[in-house]
């Protein structure tokens, strides 16, 4: 019996396929066959009608995913200091990913040296220049069905978080409408699997496009943009949770590592934060972290805590911006920051569900939504280096902050080291 070949498989094989016949078609000599039937009729509808299908559900996901995490939040309130510290721990190191990814994105500038602004389709609306005070309060909707209608997303973020948390302190007498958000975001979830059984098409369609108009250009472009990534992510593991682990626990961290390599296993192979919760647990226990933190550090990083997803998110915005001739000005960048690092708490830790998350970014400053199409094939490569780098941030937090609530057996964590790996 042949084995199904599973969605990411058809992905790559759409992108593969897309990349020859793009080929293909940029030596044939422009008609109407090429440039009206194929180009423009058949490639068209297969690759703006999957973007335009993932485009929407990044409103009614986001605003439903966020009521949910917000509302399960009830943990907050009973642990008090460790759920203060730890939204802490996983909001600043978001930013700090976010900021570090548009770093990177501007000075080694993956998208130059590929034009693609002939193939944006209809005018780009870059938001005018504001002050830092007029963003913050921008934030805050005065018409909320008017900021859904138009996703307007940091909007929509703030008006879902602020119905979760309501949800959450009134506790058993919203349990009927938690029940229903629940239930809608299930669905939600199944939407965007379905629409993803479509991807492969849509791939192709827009890879085949993109290679039949602007050539091999777009091969260099696309190993820059997977390198830059990569880089990001290389320095955010060293650097900011190296230098949190070193600055607040002050212990060794060859312990941590040597454990976490059974983590990372699951985390390479299904590309799922939530597929690592067990697992992460475990090992924490085995680190010397008490029941209380790591019962509830552990799976709240699953839920919010995206910071390999949010360095994704900001590579990727400003190579499209790169590609398609867009310049982003600084309230764009703050905007990436203040969106990539809210919509963390939105992003389901599941496979594919970062690409419907970096639409809501690249709507956020109006960006074309086409430029999806050609880093998708590469995504699964990247979603196994950055949900490792998801998971790792958790397990970090976790040891900051058992450490920090003086519930770190530290014989037990530093005995790992003595004892041979499971």
């Amino acid at each position: 019996m042949k084995k199904k070949m599973t969605l990411t498989n058809k992905i790559l094989l759409g992108l593969l396929l897309g990349f020859i016949v793009g080929l293909i078609l940029k030596q044939i000599p422009s008609g109407y066959m090429k440039d009206t039937v194929i180009l423009g009729g058949i490639f068209k509808v297969l690759g703006t009608g999957f973007t335009s299908a993932i485009k929407m559900m990044v409103v009614p996901l986001v605003f439903i995913s966020l009521i949910c995490g917000s509302a399960s939040m009830g943990d907050v309130k009973k642990l008090g200091r460790i759920g203060g510290k730890t939204m802490a721990f996983y909001l600043s190191t978001t930013a700090l990913a976010i900021i570090i990814s548009l770093i990177l994105g501007n000075v080694l500038k993956p998208g130059i040296g590929l034009d693609m602004s002939h193939m944006v389709s209809g005018d780009v609306a870059i938001g005018e220049s504001k002050s830092v005070v007029e963003i913050i309060l921008n934030i805050i909707p005065s018409n909320p069905i008017q900021s859904l209608a138009n996703g307007e997303m940091l909007q929509v973020i703030f008006f879902a978080m602020l119905i979760g948390i309501a949800i959450n302190v009134v506790g058993e007498k919203a349990e009927p409408l938690k029940v229903l958000f629940e239930s809608a975001n299930e669905v939600c979830m199944k939407m965007v699997n379905i629409i993803m059984l479509f991807a492969p098409y849509g791939v192709f369609a827009l890879v085949a496009d993109t290679f039949a108009t602007v050539g091999t250009d777009a091969i260099f472009a696309l190993l820059k943009y997977v390198a830059v990534v990569l880089i990001g992510l290389l320095i955010h593991v060293c650097f900011v949770y190296g230098g949190a682990f070193k600055l607040f626990t002050k212990q060794n961290i060859k312990p941590f590592l040597k454990k976490f390599t059974q983590v990372a296993a699951v985390t390479f192979s299904t590309a799922s934060s939530n597929a690592s919760v067990p697992v992460s647990l475990e090992i924490m226990e085995e680190l010397g972290v008490g029941k209380s933190t790591r019962s509830f550090t552990i799976p709240m990083g699953a839920t919010i805590n995206m910071d390999g997803t949010a360095i994704m998110q900001g590579v990727a915005a400003l190579f499209i911006a790169q590609i398609y001739g867009i310049d982003l000005g600084m309230n764009d960048m703050m905007t990436i920051v203040l969106t990539a690092t809210l919509a963390s708490i939105g992003t389901a830790g599941v496979p594919g569900v970062g690409m419907i998350m970096l639409s809501m970014v690249l709507q956020s400053v109006g960006l074309p939504l086409e430029g999806i199409g050609l880093i998708m094939g590469v995504e699964r490569i990247i979603d196994m280096f950055r949900t490792t780098v998801n998971v790792m941030g958790d397990n970090v937090c976790t040891l900051v902050v058992a450490n920090s609530e003086k519930d770190l057996n530290l014989e037990a964590y530093n005995s790992v080291l003595d004892k041979k790996v499971a």
